[in-house]
């Protein structure tokens, strides 16, 4: 059987396609325009997490920041860990359970990028211009440690309200550092 198609049909049906390439073309730029800038369909990307593989993790405390945190003066070091350096906004605080999953989500996902179960949580809150209440970091990483560890992860938490002294050996590979923001 052999179809025939009116000149004017073809003609608009391939105008049709031109206007639905040209508008799946805004779609795509205005979405890549709002993950670009921190936003996802109206709703504030707020949560950042850089993950970092490193063969070596080592920290000393150098100074105390926070005045309620308890004396801490004893180094670490951690082997063959992904590192979620974590900065948590105060828009973060209006929405706890969804971002705590999200950033247990991510964690995980980027340790079984790197083939490991040592994961190493650290409160950096130099990711971005604001930042949500000491409080709150603080029981975010506690209750995120408490999902890791039920999930057969080995985690360790850095000593918080203090700057510490940082080594690390982090191997060369794209999948040694990752950025989410959610």
């Amino acid at each position: 059987m052999i179809c025939h198609i009116h000149p004017d049909v073809f003609i608009l049906g391939l105008s049709f396609l031109r206007v639905m390439k040209r508008i799946r073309h805004c779609i795509v730029s205005v979405r890549n325009f709002y993950l670009i800038f921190g936003i996802a369909f109206g709703v504030s990307r707020i949560m950042k997490l850089l993950m970092l593989y490193t063969d070596r993790f080592a920290y000393k405390p150098a100074s105390k920041t926070l005045t309620d945190e308890p004396e801490c003066h004893e180094p670490g070091e951690i082997t063959a860990t992904v590192v979620g350096l974590i900065h948590a906004e105060a828009v973060d605080e209006e929405n706890v359970s969804a971002v705590e999953k999200k950033l247990v989500k991510n964690l995980k996902w980027g340790a079984r990028k790197n083939e490991t179960q040592r994961i190493v949580l650290h409160t950096f809150s130099h990711l971005a211009e604001t930042k949500a209440s000491a409080e709150f970091t603080k029981a975010l990483l506690i209750r995120t440690e408490a999902r890791l560890r039920s999930a057969g992860y080995d985690v360790w938490q850095t000593p918080f309200g203090y700057f510490l002294d940082l080594d690390l050996q982090a191997p060369g590979r794209s999948t040694a550092r990752i950025f989410a923001s959610f």
